[in-house]
């Protein structure tokens, strides 16, 4: 039997096979979503204010809901005939940055430093758990 964060691992590992499929389904080029891959990172500046507005702007960042609301413009935009390929290129990058995080172990944090994920330890907390 899976635990939680067993099965969130499986997930992001699906979900960032999904994002390959479709941005190659959709005809963007598939090295888009290696190229943007990073950009998302940037949200750790947010720790140089301290743990909770890093924590606040990391998980901004790391959720789903951004990306999907961009995804869902993008389609709005092509339904109407005004298609803005950057957008979806954005919101598919960014959604594979977020399940690549989390196959990898890259939770959401908390406000006890970026080290303490949702998932678990992450770096030094990790082996010294172990």
């Amino acid at each position: 039997m899976l635990n939680p964060v067993q099965t969130q691992r499986i997930e992001g590992v699906v979900v960032a096979a999904f994002a390959i499929v479709v941005t190659i389904a959709v005809g963007y080029a598939w090295w888009w979503l290696l190229a943007l891959f990073l950009i998302f990172d940037m949200s750790m500046v947010g720790y140089l204010r301290g743990p909770h507005v890093g924590a606040f702007c990391y998980n901004l960042v790391h959720s789903y809901a951004l990306p999907a609301l961009l995804g869902a413009v993008a389609v709005a935009l092509a339904a109407f005939r005004e298609p803005i390929d950057w957008l979806g290129v954005l919101a598919i990058a960014w959604v594979f940055h977020i399940a690549v995080d989390r196959a990898l172990g890259y939770g959401l944090k908390t406000t006890e430093g970026f080290e303490h994920t949702h998932l678990g330890p992450i770096g030094k907390r990790r082996r010294s758990a172990q």
